[in-house]
């Protein structure tokens, strides 16, 4: 919990003065506590919580103008060059790395949880063929409640920890069963002998019919780009967890909470924007006209993968994950995708063109997994379900730290701007 400062703000109303107390965390500014203004008569108005702490958290930091992102401490370059996506998993849920046997009995549960009751088959076939696979994710995850109604009782450490491993193994399995229902083929079973990413890339593309080898390049990309999603601080998604936790409503319904709000094209869509702007260009011939479009402040046309709301410098995150998108492109041999040329010649522009390096429009992690996810045979309706198996360690280290302290039902205010009080008039005298 942020600890409090012998300093105080004061807010000067009308000629009255109301002291409010400071707090001050391990890193980032320090806060000014705002509770208290209700017992004067007032609250803070703050659209999209932007200046607004809604809790704290031993989780995730960010820093945005020095482009700085740590995990418990840790920097994603860090992470993401010398570990994996579920170590990175255990860290946000236990605080520490873990020493190689928490690590192997942590993976051994994982896998052990892979595998999906057989009746959620018949759940995904209810859906329409074209269903959007995010729909499909987020009616089945909540729907996993029905499953595990036994062990949801959320005051229980036990259970959370529990359907946290459930969550974070599950999530690659549905999103498989996703995709392979909405073409028609039939549900590959995830396969213990096989890394997380692995596992998650043999479901996908495997068949029946044929020994499917899982290339490790890709692998290793999907990896990271798991890894590199895991969190990201209070953005949409995770404090709709977090509201939704906060009424006591179970896990797999607040998790379902916050794949509903990523799938929100302003929060989760940017690396399936980045392929509906490539196709937008259609040639690289046209990648001049559209550049200069984008320099148009009076034009609405927007570059999309380029610069970040919480960044300001170059996202810590498209650093790594540009090596991973050269390294994928060059192990598949993929020289003459027109798309992939497209968006080669835009990152070389963003990284070189004075415009784009005065304001700050690097390239960003969004544009670098949108170009791998293309390359690998990811459909561009699956790169939210992709982030979403990223983000759910993220999601359910939030929901279990909130849980297993101190929890406040979420109720934020509003500035009412509608009619008075007004009395009722019958139909006849209208």
């Amino acid at each position: 919990m942020a600890q409090a400062s012998s300093r105080v703000a004061r807010l000067i109303v009308d000629g009255n003065e109301i002291e409010l107390p400071m707090r001050t965390g391990s890193s980032g500014p320090d806060v000014i506590e705002v509770g208290s203004l209700t017992g004067h008569g007032y609250f803070t108005y703050d659209p999209g919580f932007v200046s607004t702490a809604s809790c704290d958290s031993e989780l995730t930091y960010i820093d945005g103008n020095a482009g700085v992102l740590l995990h418990r401490g840790y920097p994603i370059e860090q992470l993401a060059e010398q570990s994996n996506f579920l170590e990175v998993c255990y860290l946000l849920l236990n605080g520490e790395l873990p020493g190689g046997e928490q690590r192997d009995q942590f993976v051994n549960d994982i896998r052990r949880h892979t595998m999906v009751h057989e009746k959620v088959k018949a759940l995904i076939q209810g859906y329409r063929r074209d269903a959007h696979p995010m729909a499909v994710l987020c009616g089945v995850v909540a729907a996993l409640s029905a499953f595990y109604h036994y062990s949801l009782d959320i005051g229980n450490a036990e259970h959370r920890l529990k359907t946290a491993h459930r969550l974070i193994a599950k999530m690659p399995t549905l999103a498989a069963m996703s995709y392979k229902y909405a073409r028609g083929e039939p549900f590959i079973y995830p396969r213990n002998d096989l890394g997380y990413a692995e596992n998650f890339l043999h479901m996908t593309f495997a068949t029946p019919c044929e020994e499917y080898q899982v290339n490790p390049v890709v692998a290793r990309a999907m990896d990271r780009i798991f890894l590199l999603h895991a969190d990201h601080e209070q953005n949409a998604s995770t404090s709709t967890v977090r509201l939704a936790g906060s009424t006591g409503a179970n896990p797999f319904s607040c998790i379902a909470a916050g794949i509903a709000a990523l799938w929100g094209p302003s929060h989760g869509g940017a690396n399936e924007a980045v392929l509906n702007m490539l196709a937008q260009i259609g040639d690289e011939k046209n990648i001049d006209k559209y550049v200069a479009k984008a320099k148009d402040k009076d034009d609405p046309f927007r570059l999309m993968g380029f610069g970040h709301r919480v960044y300001k410098s170059y996202d810590p995150r498209a650093k790594v994950m540009q090596q991973s998108c050269h390294e994928v492109l060059e192990a598949l041999g993929i020289e003459d995708d027109p798309t992939l040329r497209m968006a080669q010649r835009l990152e070389k522009i963003a990284l070189e063109d004075n415009y784009f390096v005065e304001k700050r429009l690097y390239p960003n992690v969004d544009f670098y997994s949108g170009i791998v996810l293309k390359a690998i045979g990811i459909p561009v309706e699956m790169f939210t379900v992709i982030f979403a198996i990223g983000r759910t360690p993220g999601w359910i280290a939030h929901w279990h730290e909130m849980i297993g302290g101190e929890t406040r039902l979420g109720r934020p205010r509003q500035l009412y701007r509608g009619p008075a009080r007004r009395d009722y008039v019958p139909v006849g005298q209208r």
